[in-house]
């Protein structure tokens, strides 16, 4: 199986999941393209189409993936759009899946400050035929304000994704290619 895992990173939250769902996905041999999205300029060197899988993930800034992340999928969506990829109805193309993931903090909702950045990524895969086969949210510290890691209505989150987390996220990962062999 050929698997993309496209995120954005700055803390270093959403680049410790990413990387667990490579090693999960290669733990199971299968072919995995890696890359740190940093905006629109550079998606010209990925066709979604290729994959049979892509994982695509950013932390979430109010509500929804920071600049660089989202020009790099909006730049794609456009260029789908162009090539007549974008159809009425979005029918699935059997064989084209994605996930989505987020890390977030949710100092002030919690997990709801995390929903909408993986109800609407998905729509950039989901508009030109992929299956959307899960939404995952992983908390993360809030680097830069102890007030935001501690205070916050997550509770102390200092030091998140832990390892334990990482785990789960490869046994995730794990299920949806179980789910996909089927």
């Amino acid at each position: 199986m050929r698997i993309a895992v496209l995120y954005w990173s700055k803390s270093g939250n959403t680049e410790k999941v990413a990387n667990a769902i490579k090693e999960a996905s290669e733990e199971k041999e299968h072919d995995v393209f890696f890359k740190k999205c940093e905006g629109p300029d550079e998606n010209n060197d990925i066709d979604y189409f290729d994959y049979d899988l892509i994982f695509a993930g950013s932390p979430t800034y109010q509500w929804l993936s920071p600049k660089p992340f989202y020009d790099f999928l909006h730049d794609k969506f456009n260029k789908h759009k162009k090539e007549g990829l974008i159809k009425l109805k979005s029918p699935i193309i059997e064989g084209k899946n994605a996930v989505m993931f987020c890390t977030y903090s949710g100092p002030h909702t919690g997990i709801n400050e995390a929903i909408p950045l993986t109800k609407y990524n998905g729509q950039f895969f989901e508009h030109i035929g992929f299956n959307i086969l899960g939404e995952w949210h992983i908390v993360g510290e809030f680097h830069g304000s102890e007030e935001n890691s501690t205070q916050g209505k997550l509770g102390d989150i200092r030091g998140l994704p832990s390892r334990e987390d990482l785990d789960k996220v490869k046994s995730s990962v794990f299920e949806i290619l179980e789910q996909i062999k089927k």
